[in-house]
């Protein structure tokens, strides 16, 4: 019956402060994992989100583009080339680029804008526009402004709301946002504009007319994206990509994670977080192995296995675990609905990423019983006594 005794937790509850203090330092350890981990994947999540609104089978892009916000242009005539291929059902021309917006509140205040245009009578957009909303940026000048970007750019919803269609200044010319899309910001976009391809023309009336950014090709019911993948690319020059649409989302997934230092620094932050955990429970069970010492060789004396020793410690480590996941986690939680709601971004605890920090939890808790272990390897009954 003596394997059923749950010696761990009794000897974690006869010291009520330690216990309180372990507690408080793995719940530390995971607030610190978990929002480090979670700030990295809304960083992924956020940096694709046109990735995912966008209608596509296949993307066409230039070679030296690394992410959305910097796409390099490449001719629009390598895009209309492929429309002839098997599988393919249109072609639509995307145009991007950063323009200059003003506050409509703050007319001093200007802030860069990602800045998109198509032609509304092609697919693309699907998504995030209405069938109304491609036919109002065919009119002269008339934009759609995302409602999710940042508060900096002015209560531009809250105007459209109450006042219906007003002018904005946009690359200092007044186009009218003529309605209202959602879709959010991420660390490299803090607001969107959806126009025409006209509108964008006129927008940024320097660019090279011919040129475009991404070309999204549609392909036919049933059309196996790698299968028309190969042949476009066997087919055209080498002087642009096309890539199918998880490839298009890796490139912006890497760029941020391996190109900037964001995805370093969360990862960096995550596993600090784990070796912070990793030495305060390694410290609270190495300093109750010491202080009970002698028993534990009473129970070797007694007959008692070095497993069954290993089995209380182990049993300690998954209760603090326990004990220091669920308010840590709770915790986290409530940050992550805080940030959100000022940062924009796709802040939210999944199931599977709750059950991925308990496994985590567990992990730097049973390391660090582990370890505490080691003195009791060698312990002597007779030398304890």
């Amino acid at each position: 019956m003596a394997g059923f005794l749950p010696l761990g937790w009794l000897q974690l509850k006869h010291q009520k402060l330690r216990l309180f203090a372990a507690t408080l330092g793995i719940a530390f350890a995971v607030i610190l994992m978990t929002v480090q981990l979670e700030f990295r994947e809304a960083l992924f999540k956020s940096a694709v989100r046109y990735h995912t609104a966008m209608d596509y089978g296949l993307v066409m892009l230039s070679p030296k583009s690394t992410y959305l916000v910097s796409t390099k242009q490449f001719p629009r005539t390598r895009l209309y080339q492929v429309r002839g291929f098997e599988g393919v059902e249109a072609v639509t021309p995307v145009y991007a680029q950063q323009g200059s917006l003003r506050n409509p509140v703050n007319r001093s205040n200007a802030r860069n804008i990602f800045v998109v245009g198509f032609n509304p009578s092609e697919r693309g957009f699907d998504n995030l526009l209405t069938p109304e909303q491609h036919e109002q940026i065919k009119l002269t000048d008339r934009i759609i402004f995302d409602r999710r970007g940042r508060p900096e750019y002015g209560p531009i919803a809250e105007l459209f709301a109450a006042n219906g269609s007003f002018e904005l200044d946009l690359n200092d010319r007044v186009p009218t946002v003529a309605s209202l899309y959602a879709l959010g910001t991420s660390f490299g976009l803090d607001g969107g504009v959806i126009t025409s391809d006209l509108n964008f023309r006129r927008a940024f009336p320097k660019r090279d007319k011919s040129a475009i950014d991404i070309g999204l090709i549609h392909l036919e019911p049933g059309a196996d994206p790698v299968e028309v993948q190969r042949h476009i690319l066997a087919a055209i020059p080498g002087d642009v990509l096309v890539l199918t649409r998880g490839e298009f989302q890796a490139i912006e997934v890497n760029h941020w994670n391996k190109t900037t230092p964001i995805g370093y620094i969360f990862a960096f932050g995550a596993i600090m977080g784990l070796v912070v955990g990793f030495i305060i429970v390694y410290q609270i069970l190495f300093a109750d192995v010491q202080d009970h010492l002698k028993e534990y060789a009473t129970l070797k004396a007694m007959g008692y296995t070095h497993g069954y020793l290993r089995g209380v410690v182990l049993q300690q480590s998954l209760v603090l675990a326990i004990l220091g996941f669920l308010p840590g986690i709770g915790i986290s939680i409530f940050v992550f609905s805080k940030a959100a709601g000022v940062t924009g971004l796709p802040l939210a605890m999944d199931p599977e990423a709750a059950l991925f920090l308990f496994g985590l939890t567990v992990f730097m808790c049973a390391g660090s019983g582990m370890l505490a272990l080691r003195k009791l390897r060698s312990v002597d009954p007779a030398e304890v006594f």
